[in-house]
């Protein structure tokens, strides 16, 4: 089959969907292998891209869903309807960094790292469709844990966790606080030694009396 031919059927596919769709589903129609149709939609992109199409794919996870190029957004809008759109606290931001960064939580250990009550923001989160459950864990009781979802990535426009920012080292000093490692080498990096400050002082104070 023709490659231009193959582009627009992964087209229409995305486009009729109108979801993501995984590599799989469409390995059973194009009949080609993972590797060859990330190869083939990685050109789609390239060719949107050079054209400043007004639609674009993006990957989430092993799944690719046609959609309209945020760089129109301002464009977009004025025809839209007006949806309510995730109003998100900080603690419920801070809810859901925990859950990203540690998938498959319950909520007694995000309580634990909070150190406040999670429910109201995970049934926040849970309503806005960007976590999820994701089973019982093997703890006393059987609590449940969560994972963010497909929706949390789009929002945020990550392919996978995987892309999310790395967190910065830390380590506990003596009274078990947070001291984080990057601050503290980069103090050290500015921080001028004791000689050369007791050198420029006394430059400073010859320079005043003369």
């Amino acid at each position: 089959m023709e490659r231009d031919k193959i582009k627009g059927i992964i087209e229409a596919i995305l486009f009729a969907a109108g979801r993501e769709v995984s590599i799989s589903e469409l390995r059973l129609i194009v009949e080609l292998s993972k590797e060859e149709i990330e190869t083939i939609i990685h050109q789609m992109q390239q060719e949107r891209k050079d054209q400043q199409s007004g639609v674009q794919i993006i990957k989430i996870n092993d799944s690719y869903q046609l959609t309209s190029n945020k760089d129109y957004y301002e464009y977009i809008l004025p025809i839209m309807d007006k949806r309510s759109k995730p109003n998100l606290s900080n603690a419920a931001l801070e809810t859901l960094a925990i859950i990203a960064y540690n998938p498959k939580m319950t909520r007694a250990e995000i309580e634990a790292i909070r150190g406040v009550s999670a429910d109201a923001c995970i049934y926040k989160l849970l309503e806005y469709g960007l976590i999820e459950e994701a089973g019982k864990s093997d703890l006393p009781g059987k609590p449940m844990t969560y994972k963010t979802t497909n929706q949390f990535l789009k929002m945020f426009g990550y392919s996978s966790l995987s892309d999310l920012p790395e967190l910065p080292k830390y380590k506990l000093d003596e009274n078990q606080q947070i001291v984080i490692d990057d601050l503290i080498e980069e103090k050290n990096e500015t921080e001028v030694p004791e000689s050369e400050r007791e050198e420029e002082e006394r430059k400073q104070e010859n320079e005043e009396k003369a």
